[in-house]
């Protein structure tokens, strides 16, 4: 034991009244004895015996002031609830965390961070967070222990491994990556997008995924199927009236006719990274793993209604980034504030 830890033990040495030493209260105190000879016998301070009876005892009206049970009935009460009680027991915050992992699919970061901004304080920690998700504190009644835990992003998957090889059909690029301007790697102004393909069920419908690298702002919608020109008019729609300075999409086939797209777009210019380079677009591919949360691998969405998709669009687009100092990609594109907590 260190010497430190020896010396706080040693300044430590203040216990509790026990109840030997509260019947022995009431044996002085039927006697006459006053408070400093009583303290005296107890070997205890004059303000420990004071406090004792003033917290204590019974009302000075009734035939016995002070009884050692009551005392140490009041005194464990007292105990118990001067205890640090549980965030989590406080029930509009449990709900508000469970509204947020079920309806929103916010992380638990993502809360706390967003009152956090909204708040100016700290409510609830990350840790508490997954400490009551996996102890099953934020199941709704009737639902199997994991059922929250099922909830949370990466849950049960399976990450791809990094360098895994990827099969890309090979055009001719307009600029290389390395090309782009200032404005769009520093992430400073509006209209640089970063724009890929998000498949259901091979051969069947697609999505469409714009982002803005700046805000994280999310445009796009469904195409009947993944090809060039069906992706093309997707992008033409969603980009049209909004500021597009740049786009960078992967090197698949459904961006081959990207010169026929920077026409109707006025003459917009498309940067591609190099092959199996997905980091360089690393803003697009987080923002598609957050919408296979709705549209998971091998699901046909053909029949998927466009409302439904620009919806879950719509809640991508309120959830609050760290990158963002939990704002939301809404928030920074349009220059709002909103209240969400």
């Amino acid at each position: 034991m260190s010497k430190r830890l020896k010396s706080c033990k040693l300044l430590c040495h203040y216990t509790h009244l026990t109840p030997f030493e509260r019947e022995k209260i009431l044996f002085f105190l039927a006697e006459g004895k006053s408070i400093t000879e009583i303290a005296h016998l107890l070997k205890r301070s004059k303000s420990t015996i004071s406090r004792e009876l003033l917290r204590n005892a019974a009302p000075a009206d009734q035939p016995m002031s002070y009884c050692p049970l009551t005392a140490q009935a009041l005194y464990k009460r007292r105990r118990k609830a001067c205890r640090p009680h549980k965030r989590l027991e406080y029930a509009p915050l449990h709900f508000y965390i469970q509204i947020c992992i079920l309806a929103y699919h916010w992380s638990p970061e993502e809360i706390v961070g967003r009152i956090q901004l909204e708040h100016g304080c700290q409510l609830v920690s990350v840790p508490t967070i997954y400490r009551a998700i996996h102890a099953g504190l934020l199941n709704p009644s009737g639902a199997s222990a994991k059922f929250m835990l099922r909830k949370l992003r990466h849950h049960g998957k399976r990450r791809h491994k990094k360098g895994s090889e990827e099969r890309r059909g090979k055009f001719v690029i307009s600029h290389p990556i390395e090309d782009r301007p200032a404005s769009a790697t520093n992430r400073s102004v509006r209209g640089h997008w970063e724009a890929d393909t998000v498949v259901g069920k091979q051969g069947k419908a697609c999505l469409v995924t714009l982002v803005d690298r700046k805000s994280r702002y999310l445009l796009g919608g469904k195409a009947a199927s993944k090809t060039a020109a069906a992706v093309n008019k997707v992008m033409c729609e969603a980009l049209s009236g909004q500021p597009h300075l740049s786009v960078t999409p992967d090197r698949g086939k459904e961006f081959s006719k990207h010169a026929q797209l920077s026409k109707e777009l006025k003459r917009v210019t498309f940067y591609f990274p190099a092959p199996h380079h997905p980091w360089e677009r690393g803003t697009n591919e987080n923002t598609n793993g957050l919408l296979r949360e709705f549209f998971p691998k091998g699901k046909d969405i053909t029949d998927t209604p466009e409302d439904y998709i620009q919806r879950k669009y719509h809640e991508l687009n309120l959830r609050p980034r760290k990158c963002l100092g939990y704002k939301t990609p809404y928030e920074v594109y349009f220059s709002k504030v909103l209240h969400l907590a």
